[in-house]
């Protein structure tokens, strides 16, 4: 893969490599995770939001946090699943060095940065045999079988989601 190979190419390129089942959607941009579930057809508990942490006290330590798309973060939760006390999000140009990728359109996946640990809320596996997400550009979402995710993905599992709204 190229040098200049985008986002979007080198996750396809994983995905493809792994022998993954998914298919790509394109679509109008958008931001918002029921508006964007809507478009894809999906729950918006499928969604996998991807949020770039930096935990305080370990400035070389950034957590690529994965949730469901209708739940919130808790912060907490992702510091100490790296021995940390307190996480917060990175800077938009903190994101788009270390992945390439505006907010909002970062994927589930850590491709090009070692540093970056990957972990995924448990609940996200739980009801839905697909999940969904944003793959590099906010124009485009690839809805992936889940299994396929974790076993080439291979985050860390851990509770890292505020407890579900009743």
């Amino acid at each position: 893969m190229s040098e200049s190979a985008t986002p979007f190419d080198r996750l396809v390129e994983v995905l493809d490599r792994g022998g993954a089942r998914y298919r790509v959607i394109r679509h109008p941009a958008e931001g918002g995770s029921e508006a964007v579930a809507r478009i894809r057809g999906t729950h918006p508990g499928q969604g996998a939001k991807a949020m770039l942490c930096q935990i305080k006290g370990q400035p070389a330590v950034l957590v690529l946090a994965i949730l469901p798309g209708n739940r919130k973060i808790d912060f907490r939760k992702v510091a100490e699943t790296v021995g940390g006390a307190k996480a917060s999000l990175v800077s938009p140009e903190v994101a788009r060095a270390r992945t390439g990728c505006e907010i909002g359109a970062i994927p589930p996946f850590v491709l090009d940065d070692d540093s970056i640990r990957l972990v995924a809320e448990p609940a996200l596996f739980e009801q839905f045999s697909e999940i969904a997400f944003n793959a590099g550009r906010l124009d485009t979402s690839i809805v992936l079988d889940a299994q396929d995710y974790l076993r080439i993905a291979t985050p860390l599992l851990a509770t890292i989601a505020a407890p579900a709204s009743p």
